[in-house]
């Protein structure tokens, strides 16, 4: 039970110094808007610093490929398009329940608008308890909870073509339509840089063969971030900041034991520097990102991203770089993304719907494992049932 009274002796502190942080963010972010601005005056010299010594930086900076000043109003959306998302939940093995097992659960959500179309609402369960499922992760010393988080990436993407590309691939199926494939989260795959050779080799392939699957049948595939944290694009300001000939930090900075001399803006994020420089609707310049883990993805898939205010906060939208290349594919997507915006009242529809299909409640988990239960009793095995553990907590005296 959370004491109150204690509590509130350590509000008093926590109050004083977000007042002294906001004060430090403003300045921080007065800097930033002026190393943009410098930065955009010597934008092509910067790039070509960048290309030349990204070997020997220490931190990650994505690439400009529009001028940094770059402010576009996003158009409305086609009359007609259709929307297609998924995302997954799961209930997580425990070995005090019934039996060692773990369920994935995908919502699949498309949405079809102008065409008088029925739109799909549904969920794909899937239970693992084989143990190439449960095991094979302690292999690589993954604990099974996070490989059962990887496995889900996989089944989000797999089902996301599978469903797009059906609705889309039979001839005469309303191919002249515009649609969009959306993701919750990120394209790049950032976790799976610190993954065993052969650990990646299971999640990585099917995850960027069925991207593949949407560039064959021309569905624009985009990741939505709300409240990112990235500092990818604040980070090329770093160039600009940079207070030796040149920015090699292997050289230069290795032995700096606390903020490096160009990290005047740390810990600002890209969102916050761009909540100040566009207005509702708009849309910052595209970058390209460079992290590591891109050198695995195929070169068409590489991924850029931009920032979009979309009225109550900045979404950095992703998309992968035969996408981000077809400017009038480009630019008709982030239309149909602003629109499930403001049809979800501040976030994507489609990925809010995909979410409510995808989540399981403790109903649900409990009518799983009751479930379960009564098959085992059914196939003969005896003594089936929950540890004492799970049992003295579901029914506390206390």
């Amino acid at each position: 039970m959370l004491d109150l009274a204690k509590l509130a002796k350590q509000i008093p502190g926590i109050s004083k110094y977000m007042k002294e942080e906001a004060a430090a963010s403003r300045q921080r972010l007065q800097r930033a808007i002026e190393l943009l601005s410098e930065s955009g005056a010597r934008q092509q010299e910067l790039v070509e610093i960048q290309e030349n010594w990204g070997d020997r930086l220490i931190f990650a900076a994505a690439t400009p490929v529009e001028n940094l000043d770059t402010h576009i109003q996003l158009h409305p959306p086609p009359p007609s398009h259709s929307v297609f998302a998924t995302d997954g939940s799961q209930i997580s093995p425990s070995h005090h329940e019934i039996t060692y097992c773990y369920l994935i659960n995908i919502g699949r959500v498309m949405l079809h608008y102008g065409q008088n179309l029925y739109p799909l609402l549904d969920s794909m369960p899937e239970v693992y308890y084989k143990p190439e499922d449960l095991y094979v992760a302690k292999n690589w010393g993954i604990r099974l909870e996070e490989w059962m988080g990887y496995r889900r990436t996989v089944a989000e993407a797999q089902m996301l073509a599978e469903m797009a590309c059906h609705w889309v691939n039979p001839p005469g199926a309303h191919q002249d339509t515009p649609n969009l494939a959306m993701v919750d989260g990120s394209l790049i795959l950032w976790f799976i840089e610190s993954l065993p050779l052969e650990a990646r080799e299971q999640i990585l392939p099917p995850i960027l063969a069925a991207y593949s699957e949407l560039k064959r049948t021309k569905i624009p595939l985009m990741g939505y971030l709300s409240a990112s944290r990235s500092m990818e694009a604040v980070n090329f300001l770093r160039f600009a900041a940079c207070t030796y000939p040149t920015p090699n930090c292997v050289v230069n900075c290795s032995g700096v034991m606390e903020k490096l001399p160009c990290q005047v803006t740390d810990p600002l994020r890209d969102a916050s520097l761009w909540a100040n420089m566009l207005e509702i609707g708009e849309r910052g310049p595209l970058w390209r990102s460079n992290l590591r883990i891109l050198d695995a993805y195929d070169e068409s898939q590489r991924v850029y991203f931009c920032y979009v205010n979309v009225g109550h906060e900045i979404a950095r939208i992703e998309v992968p770089e035969w996408v981000a290349t077809d400017l009038k594919l480009f630019e008709q997507s982030l239309s149909i993304m602003l629109a499930q915006v403001y049809k979800g009242y501040g976030y994507p529809v489609a990925l809010a719907e995909a979410h409510n299909r995808a989540v399981v409640r403790g109903a649900d988990r409990a009518r799983f494992f009751a479930l379960l239960e009564q098959q085992m009793i059914r196939a003969g095995l005896k003594n089936v049932g929950i540890s004492y553990k799970e049992s003295s907590k579901r029914g506390s005296i206390a």
